[in-house]
């Protein structure tokens, strides 16, 4: 049996109690004083465990319903173990972090405030859900016993736009010499989705040709996209270099159409002017240091086009640069100090396309630089897709890091994760392996006062 309390406009000063042990599940939702939509699910066992979930983006104009697990047989498998669970919509969609960060924490408030103080309070999230998770984790750390970040946007907010930056900067380049797409700096959405479009088209009939292939293979290279990155896809083998650009172009098209131009115009409404810079960047020694070198290389040498007179093209052009006040305003609420006080685990999958897995290694050095590197601890799931977890996946990761929170000691094998996984999902095979991604191509964070120049 299930009590639903639903009261879509119930505030924080209205809030009725709810007995902490109540005799039947407990559903309840609600409105914060914000305008963000919460949702809590208690079970009648409660194990005194609360988890407080961090969605992922939800673009402008879409639903943004609340949620407090990442999907429903992750829901209804943790209330059946005696979690509760939390979370709120925030409540803005975009880069939301001012407002997810506060909501979510009171989201919580609202929790202690019906159901009493948790024994344990461990914060989880996925995709952007991971940097708010990490946020709260850097930031409000006394609130929490542990996080766990999946699929996370953990290189931060001005990585994380720099690296966005950098294939469309390579496509306009060499797509469309002469036309001065604008990649920054967007009035509204309506001049963000016009130059988007007109990338996209050039994009779409580069593909057609194969030197417009192997440009396109270059562009992927700067953000490391897996030439295998959705389970739809055939995978490709090692030398299959057509095999993984035909992969990647999906991958990249999708980029210029959303992240690139359209998230990045709601980005820098927000931090009040552009925030992402290449002055200074050296394209051939990024490309150099991309897993995907090979491939590239080996497209160029295919389409007889000269990967040498591209990338000075690229040296050459005209560089975009960042407004420092934009700059200050991701530093202040987006950009990570690698300071933990508690454990944190991260999980990625390998063909991650819109996370690249090199964002892990972007908040190693930020987390080793600080001094919390014996804190974070990071494991890989090999398969293609954006948080395309199973659900013992996600679980096992969760009982990973109690067993941390336990006993003082990190167990992230791959064979131990993936025995906790098998246990809590029969149906699917666990796929944890040894994994060490490469690093990340622009890492910016403020464990490094040498990041803090653009």
């Amino acid at each position: 049996m299930r009590i639903c309390l639903t009261a879509l406009t119930l505030t924080l000063s209205a809030a009725a109690a709810v007995p902490a042990h109540a005799a039947d599940d407990t559903h309840v939702e609600g409105q914060l004083p914000s305008g963000a939509a919460y949702l809590m699910d208690v079970p009648a066992g409660w194990n005194g465990t609360v988890l407080l979930y961090s969605h992922g983006y939800s673009a402008v104009g879409r639903p943004n319903p609340a949620q407090d697990s990442p999907s429903p047989a992750t829901r209804d498998k943790l209330l059946a173990e005696g979690y509760a669970l939390i979370g709120s919509s925030y409540a803005t969609n975009g880069w939301a972090v001012t407002d997810a960060v506060p909501d979510q924490l009171a989201t919580l408030d609202l929790f202690t405030e019906k159901f009493g103080t948790a024994r344990r309070t461990i914060a989880w999230g996925t995709s952007y859900g991971g940097l708010v998770t990490t946020t709260l984790a850097e930031r409000h750390a006394g609130r929490f016993d542990g996080s766990l970040s999946m699929c996370g946007l953990v290189q931060g907010g001005v990585a994380n736009w720099n690296s966005t930056l950098d294939p469309v900067f390579a496509l306009s380049t060499l797509l469309a010499p002469g036309e001065k797409i604008p990649l920054t700096g967007f009035a509204d959405q309506a001049a963000a989705v016009a130059a988007a479009n007109t990338l996209g088209s050039k994009t779409t009939a580069a593909q057609k040709s194969p030197e417009g292939r192997a440009r396109i293979a270059l562009a992927a290279a700067l953000h490391n996209i897996p030439g295998y990155n959705d389970a739809a896809q055939t995978k490709p083998g090692p030398t299959d270099w057509d095999g993984q650009e035909a992969n990647q172009y999906p991958a990249v098209n999708g980029l210029v159409q959303l992240p690139a131009f359209s998230w990045r115009q709601e980005a820098e409404s927000r931090a009040g002017g552009n925030m992402a810079w290449n002055t200074g960047v050296d394209y051939t020694a990024m490309l150099r240091r991309s897993p995907l070198y090979k491939e590239v290389t080996e497209l160029y040498k295919e389409a007889g086009l000269s990967l040498g007179t591209d990338l000075t093209a690229l040296n050459r052009a005209p560089r975009i640069k960042a407004d420092p006040a934009a700059v200050r305003w991701m530093r202040h609420t987006s950009v990570f100090t690698g300071r933990l006080t508690d454990p944190q685990l991260d999980i990625h999958t390998t063909g991650d396309a819109l996370i690249p897995v090199q964002a892990e290694s972007a908040y190693r050095r930020a987390a080793t630089a600080a001094g919390a590197g014996r804190l974070l601890s990071q494991a890989y799931v090999d398969g293609p897709g954006h948080c395309a977890f199973s659900t013992g996946e996600m679980l096992g990761a969760l009982h990973t890091l109690e067993h941390r929170l336990d006993t003082g000691r990190w167990d992230t094998s791959p064979e131990t994760l993936n025995s906790r996984a098998a246990r809590e999902d029969a149906t699917t095979d666990p796929r944890y392996v040894n994994y060490q991604p490469a690093g990340y191509p622009r890492p910016y964070d403020l464990a490094h006062p040498g990041d803090a120049r653009p």
